[in-house]
């Protein structure tokens, strides 16, 4: 969910009673609710048409909708059980479904990242890779964020070599969450997490300076295991793989405002890509606003280039585009 589409939401939900936004709020992953928590929270005054705006947005949306892609857990297993059998699906399912080996992980979900790191700091840095893994990568991001330098290198390296998650590591931080897991260690599968493309991942959540750091640590100890995670990457600058219908169904989900601090940091190759699958008018007034935008901090630049980022990594697992040479299948 971009920032735009967080500030909607949260006009939506305090538009509504509390009865009907809590039970919105039931439906939704520990991290949309701490985004939207937080953006009510910081929404002091909204004048009248803004609100209008987002209520018609929703309507609007709302009636295009169907009951199409709402299933039931149960649901989902039995269709997943038919089409693959039992052992191949009960994997997937559990991959799917967050099943219950990782128990104790899933309530740090709802932890803000500043207190999981506190709270991980001092353990071995396999058993924070362990844990690392099975949080959204954004949400991982910022926890690896909180650690010193040394010990987030060394998590990253071992996501990077990570070949998936055995029982007794699972058990062993469950411990240190100070939860059990439930069931024998004799029916539970190793998990299929970590390893080169989820480093790669995390690290595209990462600050530019961060993200180079943690690729220096990496190539000094492995260089081809770094280059094999600078391979998965997706960069701002990759924007320039991307065809041309992927860049214009990109920029209708990125905010103006948005794009101008990105481009700030841009080259000019790029610039021109985008300028080129832009409207003549359009085009000519990013320029304008381009030119007439004064020095903009580093870390705004590249915040919005993460954010405009994670929009195009959305809409690749939507498979609404292609992420040029990254994809695994090409179509001819």
């Amino acid at each position: 969910m971009s920032d735009e589409g967080i500030q909607k939401a949260a006009i939506l939900l305090l538009s509504l009673g509390e009865n009907e936004a809590a039970e919105i709020l039931r439906h939704l992953n520990p991290r949309e609710v701490q985004k939207l928590g937080a953006a009510m929270a910081e929404m002091k005054s909204v004048p009248r048409d803004r609100i209008e705006t987002v209520l018609g947005e929703f309507e609007s949306q709302a009636l295009q909708s169907t009951t199409l892609g709402v299933a039931s857990e149960e649901y989902i297993r039995n269709v997943m059980t038919k089409a693959l059998g039992d052992d191949k699906a009960a994997q997937v399912v559990d991959r799917i479904l967050h099943g219950g080996d990782t128990a104790g992980i899933e309530g740090l979900k709802w932890m803000d990242s500043g207190s999981i790191a506190e709270l991980v700091r001092n353990e071995h840095p396999q058993i924070i890779a362990t844990i690392v893994v099975h949080l959204d990568r954004d949400q991982a991001s910022e926890v690896l964020g909180h650690l010193t330098e040394r010990l987030r290198n060394d998590v990253i390296l071992r996501i990077a070599t990570l070949d998936g998650v055995q029982p007794s590591a699972l058990k062993e931080l469950n411990e240190v969450m100070t939860r059990l897991l439930s069931g024998s260690t004799n029916t539970i599968k190793k998990t299929a997490l970590g390893g080169v493309r989820t480093a790669a991942e995390i690290l595209n959540y990462m600050s530019g300076n961060v993200e180079q750091s943690v690729v220096d640590a990496v190539k000094e100890y492995d260089p081809d295991l770094a280059q094999k995670i600078l391979d998965q990457m997706f960069t701002f600058d990759n924007l320039m793989d991307l065809d041309d219908r992927a860049i214009q169904t990109v920029l209708r989900e990125v905010q103006s405002e948005s794009l101008i601090l990105a481009l700030k940091g841009a080259s000019e190759d790029l610039k021109n890509k985008i300028f080129k699958n832009m409207s003549t008018r359009a085009a000519e007034m990013l320029r304008d606003d381009l030119e007439s935008k004064g020095p903009v901090r580093v870390s705004e630049v590249e915040g919005q280039q993460k954010e405009i980022l994670k929009i195009v990594r959305r809409l690749g697992d939507e498979g609404q585009i292609m992420l040029g040479g990254k994809s695994e299948e090409a179509f001819v």
